[in-house]
């Protein structure tokens, strides 16, 4: 590992920490010229990369560049997957296409297949330009991405149980009471509603992010979710036909991004757990599993039970939900806990009319109803957030 140590008058710039991937000496030569006076710690210097693809993602893994300098005259596979798959380390380090020339057809295709960057020789002013970008953007980042997100996940027993209406009103309660960044993403791929209940804006989805983690930064986030309530994101579910080939990882990978810069991240998962959301189990903290009274539910709910911690899930971080909970009931809830395996964790209450109303008008339910206060008194559980207690009278 070589540490260059900057003049004096560099030392205003935040340091970087770079990967470089170069084997042509022209190249190599000015490079080097040029980071020695640049505040820049190489982490790892390699000719062309391996042949073994995991070697180099677990380097990458290992050493977490912000940036890789990559020669594309010696890339032998197609750059866009290149790019991609140094992208989609978990770092997300930016990524600076070095060519022996000013080649038209070169600049267009590396900024096609993802790179942030285009230079060539020689260096100096370009690449302290672009590195002193880099540092700026990853200054004005470091807060939010001070952050160390809260994932929570709600799940369906079956369909109708309700997961979706529930994540909606913890979530947007969440960024009420809390002032704190808060997302709400919705992992139901096969009927996702949350972008038509919120009236979501951004016409694009997580499957889109998903398929795009090689230019996966703050800027690009951003143009991806809507703001649907004062420090509120939504990130909406594709279209059922657009998943495509996407691999089930990469969702896993787009919710490890945002934990860098939310406080708390509700995933919306859908019915049931699926080859796209179990992965994200060992990224979730909490994991509520809606369910109601109905016995298809209560079947339901036993068997994902069951399933999540025969997978090692810890059982203290399964909690049952019980929505549309009824005033009367013959069977109770300690009967419940029994059949279940786990105890019901908190109850939801019952109100069809307020729910339907709030959803043909386009909102969500007034706090003040009895409906709207089940969800805040669930919020002040899932967060520890205090509750205000009635004031008594002597007087009534």
């Amino acid at each position: 590992m070589v540490v260059h140590v900057p003049s004096l008058e560099q030392r205003t710039m935040r340091p970087i920490s770079a990967g470089i991937v170069v084997g042509n000496r022209q190249l190599e030569e000015s490079l080097n010229t040029c980071l020695q006076k640049l505040p820049v710690r190489i982490v790892f210097e390699i000719s062309e990369i391996p042949e073994n693809w995991s070697d180099f993602t677990d380097r990458i893994e290992r050493t977490e560049p912000d940036v890789v300098l990559l020669d594309v005259t010696k890339v032998s596979e197609p750059l866009e997957e290149v790019i991609r798959r140094i992208r989609a380390t978990k770092k997300h380090p930016v990524v600076i296409a070095l060519h022996t020339a000013e080649d038209p057809e070169a600049i267009l295709a590396a900024f096609r297949a993802g790179a942030n960057e285009f230079l060539c020789p020689p260096f100096d002013r370009p690449l302290q330009t672009a590195l002193e970008r880099l540092a700026k953007t990853k200054e004005a980042s470091a807060e939010a991405h001070a952050h160390d997100g809260k994932t929570i996940a709600f799940v369906s027993a079956k369909g109708g149980c309700g997961a979706t209406t529930i994540a909606c009103h913890c979530a947007a309660d969440l960024a009420r009471r809390t002032q704190k960044k808060v997302l709400l993403m919705d992992l139901d791929l096969e009927s996702g509603l949350i972008g038509f209940l919120l009236k979501s804006k951004s016409p694009y989805s997580v499957a889109d992010v998903a398929h795009n983690l090689s230019r996966l930064d703050e800027s690009y986030w951003r143009g991806n979710v809507s703001e649907s309530f004062s420090g509120l994101d939504v990130m909406a579910a594709p279209p059922p036909a657009s998943l495509g080939l996407i691999p089930t990882e990469q969702f896993a990978q787009v919710v490890d991004f945002a934990r860098g810069s939310y406080d708390w991240i509700c995933l919306d998962l859908g019915r049931n757990l699926t080859a796209y959301t179990l992965p994200m189990l060992n990224q979730i903290e909490e994991l509520y599993v809606v369910i109601t009274h109905e016995i298809p539910a209560l079947h339901q709910a036993k068997g994902m039970v069951e399933r999540v911690l025969r997978m090692g899930y810890a059982p203290e971080r399964v909690r049952l939900l019980m929505n549309r909970m009824p005033k009367h009931s013959d069977v109770t809830l300690e009967e419940l806990d029994q059949l279940l395996g786990l105890p019901v964790w908190a109850t939801v209450a019952n109100d069809y009319i307020i729910l339907q109303e709030a959803h043909a008008e386009g909102r969500l339910v007034d706090p003040a109803t009895t409906l709207g206060k089940s969800y805040s008194h669930l919020v002040s559980r899932i967060a520890g957030l205090e509750e205000k207690k009635k004031r008594l009278s002597l007087f009534g």
